[in-house]
């Protein structure tokens, strides 16, 4: 707030270690918290009342849907609500055109 001009006067040292300690206060409870959470959900997994994550394979965009097709078609696909366009072929480089 000093340093934003919203305050008149610097923190004191007490209030700087004030702040600190409090931050390790948190840091430690949010430590406790997700702790107690992952064994909760453990156990919750292991009585069958969660089901467990599913590891997914991430190839590309997170929004993407990923097929198994690496290579591009010169043909555009559209799947749901995807839409991945065709690739582009220069002019003349078919085999049928022969200069």
């Amino acid at each position: 707030a000093w340093i934003r001009k919203k305050r008149e006067d610097p923190p004191t040292i007490e209030e700087i270690l004030r702040n600190e300690n409090y931050r390790e206060e948190m840091k430690q409870k949010v430590k406790d918290v997700s702790e107690k959470d992952k064994l909760l959900q453990a156990k919750e997994y292991e009585e069958g009342l969660v089901a467990e994550p599913r590891h997914t394979q991430v190839k590309s965009h997170a929004s993407a849907r990923y097929y198994g097709k690496n290579e591009p078609s010169q043909d555009p696909t559209s799947t749901a609500n995807t839409f991945q366009p065709g690739a582009w072929m220069p002019p003349g480089s078919g085999s049928s055109q022969n200069k």
